[in-house]
C-alpha cells in the first residue's frame, strides 16, 4: 500500500478525471436537451412552468387541509385533468383551455385552422 502522499496524488488525479468527464457529459447533455427543445418548440418559460407545476404536485392535499381548517371545502375541480381536444402533427396535444400552445400558434400563423387538428374530426 502506498503512503499518504501517493494516495492524495491519486485522489487529485481521479477528481480531475471525474471533473473532465462531468464537463464533457454536461456539454453533450445540454446540446441534446437544446435539440429536443427546438424539435418540440419548448421554451425556457415552458420548462419553468412545468417545474412549478411539478413543485405543486400534491398541493391539493395542502388546499384540502387549509380548507378544512377554515371549515370550507376544497374545489372539486382543483387538479382535474381534461382530455385533449387537439393533436398536432408531432403528437402534441392541447385541451383547448388556456393559451394556445406554440406549436398550434405557429401552424395557425401558417394558414392552418384549429379545427384541422381536432381529435375525432
Amino acid at each position: 500500500m502506498g503512503n499518504l502522499l501517493d494516495i492524495q496524488s491519486q485522489i487529485e488525479k481521479l477528481q480531475k478525471q471525474a471533473n473532465d468527464i462531468r464537463t464533457r457529459e454536461f456539454d453533450k447533455t445540454v446540446q441534446e436537451i437544446l435539440a429536443k427543445m427546438q424539435a418540440f418548440g419548448i421554451t425556457v418559460k415552458d420548462l419553468q412552468a412545468a417545474t412549478s407545476r411539478g413543485a405543486k404536485a400534491g398541493g391539493g392535499r395542502k388546499r384540502q387541509a387549509a380548507a378544512s381548517a377554515k371549515g370550507g371545502k376544497a374545489s372539486k375541480m382543483a387538479g382535474t385533468t381534461v382530455a385533449p381536444k387537439y393533436r398536432g402533427p408531432n403528437g402534441e396535444t392541447w385541451s383547448g383551455r388556456g393559451l394556445m400552445p406554440r406549436w398550434m400558434s405557429q401552424l395557425v400563423d401558417q394558414g392552418a385552422k384549429k379545427e384541422d387538428f381536432a381529435i375525432g374530426a
